[in-house]
């Protein structure tokens, strides 16, 4: 069976930071392929398009980048293996095997093709802990070499997604479960670099950090999780659909910014 990760080394000189990309992964398992809506799958919505791209300069910072290769329609790796609610103030948030998207559109061609919870244990063994197995060994290896490690989770939204909140999304939201994942000193250097550019940056709201931040994120043990969630239109274009550079470039320049903030808190605390 093929991993359902691709790992994107560091080059120079490692740093303690690993850098997480769940949601961009855009392939579909052999077997699974053709349950899908063919005319969505054209389409993938709820993808992170080309966050990986948008990142890609943090190899050369020192950086390893873990991109999972599977869309999260197949399994989703920011949400509970128990399918436990990441809010509870009653938005619409896609489940662990989703079965519509985020607008409702039906995810399967027919109904007998739903995950019931032998294929969802299937699923979670063979593309979901994978993926935290190895997230673990890369952030075990960075705490073995610099005494401690932090997990930036990489993530983007559309402007607009009226089933989880009718006001357009800020254009930065950083989460740490309420400052539970990640030390306040990594927090605040992450908040500085982020407002370095003119950009809007909330603090946990109205993401805190899904699955993945919260199940990595231990400060007790030093290793720390934060997410970055960021407005699509600030790396593609008006219409959410292709990269567009000057945009990327300008948020590069925020996001290394950040980077090198972050860096210097972890080496020197």
């Amino acid at each position: 069976m093929q991993s359902p990760y691709k790992i994107f080394n560091a080059e120079g000189d490692l740093v303690p930071i690993i850098l997480s990309v769940p949601h961009a992964g855009t392939a579909f398992p052999k077997e699974l392929k053709n349950m899908y809506n063919k005319r969505l799958q054209q389409q993938i919505d709820d993808t992170d398009w080309y966050i990986d791209k948008l990142y890609k300069f943090a190899r050369k910072m020192g950086i390893t980048i873990i991109k999972a290769k599977y869309s999260r329609w197949v399994i989703d790796l920011n949400r509970d293996p128990e399918s436990a609610p990441l809010y509870n103030d009653g938005r619409i948030i896609t489940g662990l095997t989703p079965t519509t998207d985020f607008f409702g559109n039906a995810l399967y061609r027919k109904k007998k093709f739903i995950p019931d919870n032998e294929e969802i244990n299937r699923r979670l063994k063979a593309y979901y802990w994978p993926y935290y197995k190895k997230v673990e060994s890369l952030l075990k290896e960075r705490k073995a070499e610099f005494g401690k490690a932090l997990l930036w989770d990489a993530h983007s939204i559309r402007a607009y997604v009226s089933t989880i909140r009718k006001e357009k999304f800020p254009d930065l939201i950083l989460g740490n479960n309420d400052g539970k994942t990640a030390d306040l000193k990594l927090t605040n250097a992450a908040i500085e670099g982020l407002k370095s550019g003119d950009y809007q940056v909330n603090i946990n709201s109205p993401f805190k950090g899904g699955h993945i931040t919260r199940y990595f994120g231990k400060p007790e043990h030093d290793i720390h999780a934060l997410q970055l969630e960021m407005n699509k239109i600030l790396y593609m274009d008006d219409r959410e659909l292709n990269f567009n550079k000057d945009r990327a470039d300008k948020m590069r320049a925020i996001l290394k910014t950040t980077f090198e903030g972050l860096i210097q808190t972890i080496c020197n605390s």
